[in-house]
C-alpha cells in the first residue's frame, strides 16, 4: 500500500526525526537496533530511541521510514534529520571516526525511550 507523506502520521514521524540531534527507530529486541544504541552509549551521545514494537502505530511509522528513507528495516538512525542507516552502518562511521565528524562527541549523556500508544 502507498504512504502519504503529508498524513499526519507522516507529520509525526517527521516531527520525531527533527526531535533530537540523534533519532534511533528501533524494535526493543532487534540486536541491529541494540548495536546502533550502544555506539552512542560508548560515546555518551544522547539520542532519542523511538521503540516501534512497543507502539499501537510501529508498522505504520516503519512504513513511512520506508518511504522516507528506502529502508524498512531497524534501526533507521537520523543524526542532524539525517539517515545515516543501521546499526552495522552506524558501527562502521564510529570505527573510521566519521560518526564523530558529525558531531558526536564524548560528554554527559541522556537518552529518551518513546513509547506513546496510539
Amino acid at each position: 500500500m502507498p504512504v502519504d507523506l503529508s498524513s499526519p502520521k507522516a507529520t509525526l514521524v517527521k516531527d520525531l526525526i527533527k526531535s533530537d540531534k540523534v533519532v534511533i527507530f528501533s524494535k526493543s529486541y532487534c540486536p541491529y537496533c541494540n548495536l546502533a544504541k550502544e555506539v552512542f552509549n560508548k560515546i555518551k551521545e544522547n539520542y532519542t530511541a523511538i521503540e516501534l514494537d512497543t507502539r499501537d502505530d510501529g508498522e505504520e511509522i516503519q512504513n513511512i521510514l520506508g518511504e522516507i528513507t528506502g529502508a524498512r528495516t531497524v534501526p533507521r538512525v537520523f543524526i542532524k534529520e539525517n539517515c545515516v542507516g543501521g546499526g552495522s552502518d552506524v558501527k562502521t562511521l564510529y570505527e573510521k571516526g566519521e560518526l564523530q565528524k558529525t558531531g558526536c562527541s564524548m560528554k554527559q549523556q541522556k537518552y529518551i525511550i518513546i513509547t506513546l500508544h496510539k
